[in-house]
């Protein structure tokens, strides 16, 4: 019998969507499912971008250029104009979503058995990007005890060796909520430039900040030209996950003529969906403005009510819309899997990520689940009174 490869066999299971099944399960018993497992916004798509598609009189539904269409690109890098970083259009590639653009800048930028160090927990697909690619996560664990902020620098050069390629920051963080302050980020940029590494950095959740801090990117430091990769995409900026448009950025001619092979490769980004967020970067700023009051008030809720349950730590999240909560149980994937096969409260139950999906370190976060606060308030409320009562049930 022809056998599965080891890279197959070694792609770990997404944490977010491996319990869709018992989800479904529970659902066709009649259960009311609150999802907390996954950050699908519920706000409203820009109607500016879904008409963009609608109202469209495209006869021939054509390729377009690998790296995106000119008019999108140019119209992104005057976007990033607006936020202090300064681009042109190529410096920009599109790609089917931030998943794609990780994927082509491992592949434009490490070998087989090369090293890319990770502040952990993280999006838990950096460790399927990295299988795929052949490369292996080096993690620094950073700690609920103090927000999940960088570790000391002297632990990431610590680790560094002939194989490290790269440091990979997402900012503000999934699934911790962390976001970067300016200082831990020239921290990051002195420690790459010494050791000649690539910085790369996540910044999908660009937006979503909160308590009156602003965002600083990788990309508005002086000097690190060469060696900063940023990953971009429209998912949950414009609640637009569906469009799978993302992008990479960088000053980096070398890395940009490198990925652009790999988006070759792959003909082009989707059409209509690169039509979609074209015209969505018109989208009013008041449209942000009330989707960060929005989260702010969401997550002032949630970490309220979080805080109320015995034996749950949780900290609060400076940015994006996920917070990581300690429980008081020894194993989270048993408990997440428990809570949609077994519990129900009047006829409803709750749906959280088991966190050690999110670690690289074997052992970590078996206690921790990821929650992402992307429903309405009231059912937040609802959600962690669930959690109490399965909590209490559990132990």
């Amino acid at each position: 019998m022809p056998t599965i490869s080891n890279k197959g066999n070694s792609m770990p299971e997404s944490p977010i969507r491996k319990l869709v099944p018992f989800a479904e399960d529970a659902k066709k018993r009649g259960i009311k499912v609150f999802h907390l497992n996954i950050g699908q916004p519920d706000i409203q798509t820009p109607k500016i971008a879904l008409d963009a598609v609608k109202n469209n009189t495209i006869e021939v539904l054509a390729y377009s250029r690998s790296e995106g269409s000119e008019t999108y690109r140019t119209k992104i890098a005057n976007y990033y104009k607006k936020h202090d970083i300064y681009v042109n259009h190529d410096d920009i590639i599109v790609t089917t979503g931030g998943s794609e653009a990780l994927l082509f800048t491992m592949g434009s930028i490490t070998d087989v058995g090369d090293e890319v160090i990770i502040p952990e927990p993280f999006y838990a697909n950096y460790n399927g990007f990295a299988t795929a690619s052949g490369v292996k996560v080096i993690p620094v664990i950073s700690s609920i005890d103090d927000a999940f902020a960088l570790p000391p620098i002297e632990e990431f050069e610590m680790l560094i060796t002939p194989k490290t390629k790269a440091i990979l920051i997402c900012n503000p963080g999934n699934p911790t909520g962390y976001l970067y302050s300016k200082e831990e980020i020239q921290k990051l940029k002195a420690l790459v430039v010494k050791h000649d590494l690539f910085l790369i950095a996540d910044e999908v959740y660009r937006e979503f900040v909160y308590d009156g801090l602003t965002h600083y990117s990788v990309m508005q430091e002086t000097g690190i030209d060469q060696h900063a990769i940023m990953i971009d995409s429209v998912s949950k900026r414009y609640s637009m996950c569906g469009a799978r448009i993302g992008c990479i950025v960088s000053r980096n001619k070398e890395v940009m003529a490198t990925a652009l092979k790999f988006a070759q490769a792959r003909l082009s980004p989707p059409t209509y969906a690169q039509i979609a967020s074209e015209a969505a970067l018109d989208t009013p700023i008041s449209y942000f403005e009330e989707v960060n009051v929005e989260y702010e008030e969401r997550r002032n809720i949630l970490i309220q009510e979080l805080l109320k349950v015995p034996g749950v730590k949780v900290s609060s999240p400076k940015g994006a819309f996920y917070c990581i909560a300690e429980l008081p149980v020894t194993d989270s994937d048993i408990f997440a899997q428990w809570l949609l096969e077994e519990f129900e409260l009047n006829g409803e139950t709750v749906m959280v990520a088991p966190a050690s999906g999110f670690y690289s370190t074997e052992g970590a976060g078996k206690n921790q689940v990821r929650i992402a606060y992307v429903l309405k308030k009231e059912d937040l409320i609802r959600s962690v009174e669930i959690l109490k009562k399965a909590l209490e049930v559990y132990n």
